[in-house]
């Protein structure tokens, strides 16, 4: 007796979470790095220029930060879901959602700093 079509196990049911993870972590490694370098950006600032800069840097980590943890929320998600037929729609956006949630994590980033 066989399965349901839509219970029966995803013979390929890997391959989104995959390429997802190996595109997500390398560009939250690289947007990382380039968030921590940041604050180089006003080294030669000073006076108030350089009080808005940290002020906004201070909070613009910390959303940086979460905005990560959001992405490897989502990309976890896409390796947990069951590896059914049912399911192969939902892990395909969770893995598609992961790399672009960086994307996005990165440009608020950028929105909330005030640059010199």
């Amino acid at each position: 007796m066989t399965p349901p079509p839509d219970t029966a196990r995803h013979p390929r049911a890997y391959v989104a979470p995959l390429v997802s993870t190996l595109l997500t972590l390398p560009m939250a490694a690289v947007a990382f790095f380039f968030v921590g370098l940041a604050p180089m950006a006003c080294d030669a600032c000073g006076g108030e220029v350089s009080d808005r800069f940290d002020a906004s840097y201070g909070v613009a980590f910390p959303v940086f930060g979460f905005g990560l943890v959001v992405a490897l929320v989502v990309l976890l998600s896409a390796w947990a879901l069951p590896w059914q037929r049912r399911n192969a729609a939902a892990r395909v956006w969770a893995a598609v959602i992961a790399p672009a949630a960086v994307v996005f994590d990165f440009i608020v980033f950028h929105g909330l700093v005030d640059w010199p």
